[in-house]
């Protein structure tokens, strides 16, 4: 707008000087606030007595002159000007105590009295343009404090004048913003902040600023919202009975704030422990937000939580955990503990520690409890006993100690051990029932013990209350049988020392089939291989179907089209042909009987393979390579009463099952030894026994899992330096000196030979005597034998009892009868007066007759009468041998036994 001024003004200037009468000139004047400036005007003659006239000083864009002066009469003042105008040299205007709204055009006119033409009085004039330059001042400036509540918007404008036109900034905290900066925007002097957050609160500076100088202007702005947390709690560590100080500082506006601490979401002063007592008694709240916590216990562990408030929504909050350090101490001993007869038992010992627990003590009676002499009695890896076969061996009273690194709290209360019967059934279910939909269902199952115990149904698998119902004997009770209750049922006994379980499988009757399980599709070239396991057909005969379609839909369809394939009957799987290679597909199989359709199988996805271009190669059989087994982690070896006790992690990538492990150790730089092969997969503990003193020894692990063995643990260094308590014997033949162990070695060996010695005497001893009983009998002779051996049959049978014998002092007897049909060559006639050796008489059956008489004497007696036949018959036989076989007479005599 000035400038469109001037050049209006400029143009009627021109137009007023192209007659030559006018001025053309433009008179520019510059002044600074406050000091005076001279608008200068030559239209009075320099030299002799000026005519009459009147000088006028008009301003453009004012209605009236701002300075008239007639003669010597006063002039007249506009009131902006009064006291600040008055003429100089002449017709010149001086302007004190300039303004910078005094800038602007001038025009200075003198009219002549005396004369007389129009053209002079409208030709008469000067116009002079007056700049008054000024520093920059504030015409709007927001507060000086300004309050804003946090998430709101803000908008700080700040407006400034000067000649030349100043130009405003803004800055935070002495930071320029320049056009602004994430949710700031800076525009013609004007700050909007979109959304104040905390971090928005400070000092915000405008200043303004030309080449006349500067002005600022500060507004401190405040945030109104909840605290903001500046330092948190940090974790934190201690021993027992030690103080602890969690810090916690926040600042707010306002800053009126208090500071709640919480324990596992539970407020410290709120707390009770078990025992009655009270947490508020040891924890105070500082002034700056700080927990103090005096002699800290080990159920002060946990998590704490700071949160300060100043009365506005949402407080923040910071945690952090508090670990507390105790030796191991038993929570609570029960004073009686119950153990199944006849089957595996456990003796808890309730402990709590940290650092972990290392091992744990147990006395029997109030005498160290020693499990070798206990078969199959173990201590579990929390410290429990296992006692493989509840009996009366395992009565008494128990009591355990636990230990950790920082030692042991003190032996636990006595718990007195109780044999109780376990669950034992009464009545099993039967292993399977097939019951028909919708009928009712009983299944039974009562156990008994001591104490009673309860009996419970559930499904395997899957949960059905709804439909188990269990009646007054235990029984389960289906009713109405539905589709969903087939499957396996599990019967459950327990009470306080065991707990037994039994199962039925439910197969109900006259459903649609079950769902297919165990889908697998293979992707072959343009082909697919799908197989399954079927569910349960219903009680009737079912088939199966493939439903297939592409993944991604057709775009002129809305829904997928799905083909199904019928399966042959009986069949399991299914070659799918004609599919498109590299096209994701969804496989699903289908069941039917005569009754409906079963469910859809889950639904899989895969991608037929392409042809190949090449030659196949024959494809190898794909084998899994599990993982490496990785060696046991953190061995450690700590020195106790009862020996070294080992510790440690399992590995962390185990292929399979682990096995066991294997612990070899060695002194100082020997070879490793192989110290126990056997030590159990579920181990994370072992105790060395039987070291020697004053001795370095080194032990390390090796894992074993399936085939694999893993590279050695770390070793874990020890020194039996200042032990007291050894064991009677050792169980380290490895470890022994060398002294010693030649010693042991020497001994065996003695021990060996003598052995060997021995038994080569008692062979050549035997040899000997056996030697000298042949040549005894070989100058001895034969028994003799008083009948043939029917007879003698017949008269063993016959005796009094069984020790009753005949010792003959004839042996040459036996010969006889012997060398009888040897020396008779052919047939010999026989006298008849004389019977035959062997051939019993009618008198002589008639003395066997009455051998079979009960009574014992005259049984006797006709052994006698049969002795004295046979004599007669030998005497008669001898007669008859060859003179040169005469036998030499020998007493004779019999002995009863």
């Amino acid at each position: 707008m000035v400038w469109c001024l001037s050049l209006a003004i400029l143009s009627l200037i021109f137009s007023q000087g192209a007659d030559g009468r006018g001025k053309s000139e433009v008179v520019s004047v510059v002044g600074r606030a406050g000091e005076s400036a001279v608008l200068g005007c030559d239209l009075l003659p320099s030299a002799g007595r000026p005519p009459l006239h009147v000088i006028e000083w008009l301003r453009f864009g004012f209605l009236l002159p701002i300075f008239i002066q007639f003669g010597l009469y006063s002039p007249r003042v506009d009131p902006d000007y009064v006291g600040r105008v008055r003429l100089q040299k002449g017709a010149s205007l001086q302007i004190e105590g300039l303004r910078a709204e005094d800038q602007g055009w001038y025009e200075c006119r003198v009219l002549f009295l005396d004369q007389h033409s129009p053209e002079d009085d409208s030709a008469n004039g000067s116009w002079v343009h007056l700049t008054v330059n000024s520093p920059p001042q504030f015409l709007e400036t927001p507060p000086q404090v300004l309050e804003v509540q946090e998430l709101e918007a803000l908008t700080l404008r700040c407006v400034a004048r000067g000649s030349p036109q100043p130009h405003v900034t803004w800055k935070l905290r002495g930071q320029d913003l320049g056009q602004g900066q994430g949710q700031m925007q800076v525009q013609n002097g004007t700050l909007w902040i979109q959304q104040v957050e905390r971090s928005s609160s400070g000092i915000y500076t405008c200043q303004a600023s030309s080449t006349e100088g500067s002005a600022t202007h500060a507004t401190q702005l405040l945030v109104l919202g909840p605290p903001v947390i500046m330092v948190p709690p940090k974790n934190s560590t201690v021993n027992a009975s030690q103080d602890i100080s969690l810090a916690c500082r926040a600042e707010a506006y306002p800053a009126n704030l208090t500071y709640r601490w919480f324990q596992d979401s539970i407020n410290v002063f709120h707390i009770r422990w078990g025992s009655g007592g009270r947490l508020q008694s040891r924890v105070q709240i500082l002034v700056d937000g700080s927990l103090w916590l005096q002699s800290a216990q080990p159920d002060d562990a946990g998590r704490y939580t700071c949160v300060p408030s100043n009365g506005l929504l949402h407080p923040p909050s910071a945690s952090a955990y508090l670990t507390v350090l105790y030796p191991a101490q038993v929570t609570a001993m029960p004073p009686e503990t119950p153990l199944p007869i006849g089957m595996r038992g456990v003796i808890r010992c309730p402990v709590r520690a940290n650092p972990p627990l290392i091992f744990v003590s147990w006395t029997k009676d109030g005498k160290a409890l020693q499990l070798d002499k206990f078969p199959g009695w173990s201590q579990g890896p929390e410290g429990s006993l296992v006692i493989a076969l509840g009996n009366e061996d395992a009565l008494g009273e128990y009591s355990c100690t636990p230990y950790n690194s920082l030692g042991t709290a003190g032996p636990s209360p006595v718990t007195r051990v109780l044999l109780k019967a376990p669950p034992a059934f009464l009545e099993r279910p039967k292993e399977e029932y097939f019951q028909e939909v919708g009928r009712e269902l009983l299944i039974p199952c009562s156990a008994r013990g001591d104490p009673p115990p309860i009996v419970s149904w559930a499904k395997v698998g899957h949960g059905l209350q709804s439909q188990a119902q269990v009646d007054s004997n235990s029984s389960l009770i289906l009713r109405p049988l539905t589709k969903e209750a087939h499957g396996r049922w599990e019967c459950t006994a327990s009470n306080a020392v065991a707990q037994v379980a039994t199962s039925t499988n439910v197969y109900v009757l006259g459903t649609s089939p079950h769902v297919v399980t165990n889908v697998s599709v293979v992707p072959l070239p343009k082909s697919a291989n799908v197989s399954w396991e079927p569910g349960f057909d219903g009680g009737y005969l079912q088939r199966f179907s493939i439903w297939y379609t592409p993944l991604a839909k057709r775009p002129d369809r809305a829904h997928h089209d799905w083909v199904s394939l019928a399966v042959p009957m009986g069949a399991a799987h299914l070659l799918v042909p004609g599919l498109q290679p590299h096209t994701q597909y969804q496989f699903s199989v289908l069941a039917q009987n005569k009754l409906g359709s079963g469910p859809f199988s889950k639904i899989v996805l895969s991608v037929p393979e392409g042809l190949p271009t090449t030659p196949a190669v024959p494809r190898l059989p794909l084998t899994e390579m599990p993982p490496p087994l990785s060696s046991p982690r953190g061995l450690v070896a700590v020195r106790t009463p009862r020996g070294v006790l080992l510790h440690w992690d399992p590995p962390e990538l185990v292929p399979k099952k682990l096995d066991g492990y294997i612990l070899e150790g060695r002194q100082g730089s020997q070879t490793w030894e192989v110290l126990d092969q056997a030590v159990a997969g579920t181990e994370m503990q072992l105790l060395v026994p039987g070291l020697i003193k004053d001795v370095l020894y080194e032990f390390r692990l090796v894992a074993l899992a399936g085939g694999y063995v893993s590279d050695p643990s770390n070793i874990a260094n020890i020194s039996t330096s200042g032990l007291e308590v050894y064991p009677s014997r050792t169980q380290l033949p490895g470890l022994l000196p060398q002294p010693v162990l030649a010693g042991v070695l020497g001994g065996l060996c003695f021990l060996g030979v003598a052995v060997l010695v021995s038994i080569l005497a008692a062979c050549v001893t035997n040899q000997r005597r056996a030697a000298r009983r042949r040549r005894k009998r070989l100058r001895q002779d034969p028994p003799l034998i008083f009948s043939p051996p029917q007879l003698s049959a017949l008269l063993r049978n016959t005796s009094v009892d069984e020790n009753y014998e005949w010792d003959s002092e004839f042996p040459g007897d036996m010969e006889l009868l012997e060398s009888l049909p040897l020396d008779l060559a052919g047939p010999r006639p026989r006298p008849e007066v004389e019977p035959e050796l062997g051939e019993m008489t009618p008198e002589e059956c008639c003395l066997l007759n009455t051998a079979h008489a009960p009574d014992p004497e005259a049984r006797c007696a006709a052994l006698r009468e049969e002795f004295l036949a046979f004599r007669r018959r030998r005497d008669a036989t001898r007669a008859q041998l060859p003179a040169c076989r005469q036998p030499v007479p020998h007493p004779e005599q019999a002995t009863l036994l």
